[in-house]
């Protein structure tokens, strides 16, 4: 996100200067509690235009302090000032937009909104590994419940049993909530780790892929196929893959020509990756 101040997000006044009954949005009122109420009453009632785009930016200068008050809540949960305070003044211009005077004080309305634009940032936008709303509520409310637990007096971290008991939900939904906890941030691969070995990452950790992995479900797939063959065709793969023959002396051996021995290698691994394939697209967990 840009980090350039949430002033520059808000609508520009027209080149001329404000009607003299209106706030200049570059000088706000000191009281938007009471300038702001006829500036309401202009804005319900005026049509798209340059005394309208005035009247809105003055509104949004008058109330531009609370908004950053708003912003400076969140200010220690790792997001830049400037960017909550652009997220905050988005909320602050939604609420001005969508405000009815009639249905009472514009701040009891602005608050939630420009508290909930906030927290919709955070939600959508800052969590190092993506996870669905439910687990994202679990956490929240684990979190929550976890800390009451633990400021009474004596009491020590409580476990996924208490905190269930305490929220009234299941232990699977609580390790939801405490695994989730975690994924908010995340540590880079080259993060360094232990005090004996300079240099030594959380990247050198992870294993690397196990080639022989493969050769070994190849090989377990491939068994019943191969038993299924003839016994002569059995021995011709057993001598030239497993015992390194080469097809002039595995004909010399059984007594047939080696174009026989050739087609009947050809055949048989035909025969056997065939079936094999058909297994798998048959097989309940493929």
């Amino acid at each position: 996100m840009s980090t350039e101040t949430p002033t520059r997000l808000l609508p520009h006044a027209p080149d001329r200067a404000p009607a003299p009954h209106l706030a200049s949005p570059l000088q706000p009122a000191e009281d938007p509690h009471t300038a702001a109420d006829p500036l309401f009453a202009r804005l319900t009632v005026l049509e798209d235009g340059p005394e309208r785009d005035a009247v809105h930016s003055a509104l949004v200068a008058m109330w531009l302090p609370m908004t950053y008050r708003i912003a400076g809540r969140f200010r220690d949960k790792g997001e830049p000032i400037e960017d909550l305070r652009q997220v905050a003044a988005i909320g602050l211009i939604k609420s001005i937009g969508r405000y009815d005077p009639a249905r009472g004080a514009f701040e009891s309305y602005a608050i939630p909104t420009i508290v909930g634009e906030v927290r919709r940032h955070f939600r959508d936008h800052t969590w190092a590994v993506r996870v669905p709303r439910r687990a994202q509520e679990l956490r929240n409310q684990v979190r929550t419940a976890r800390r009451k637990l633990t400021d009474r007096p004596g009491s020590r971290t409580p476990t996924t049993a208490q905190l269930a008991e305490h929220l009234g939900l299941t232990e699977d939904e609580v390790t939801t909530g405490l695994q989730a906890l975690e994924c908010y941030s995340t540590t880079s691969l080259d993060f360094e780790v232990g005090f004996q070995h300079e240099g030594f990452t959380l990247g050198d950790t992870l294993g690397d892929a196990e080639p022989a992995y493969d050769r070994i479900v190849d090989r377990e797939a491939a068994k019943d196929e191969l038993r299924s063959l003839p016994e002569q065709q059995r021995d011709i793969l057993y001598m030239r893959f497993f015992k390194d023959m080469t097809q002039a002396c595995i004909a010399e051996k059984l007594g047939i020509s080696q174009m026989q021995v050739s087609r009947l290698i050809t055949r048989s691994c035909a025969q056997v990756r065939e079936r094999a394939m058909a297994d798998h697209h048959t097989s309940p967990t493929a």
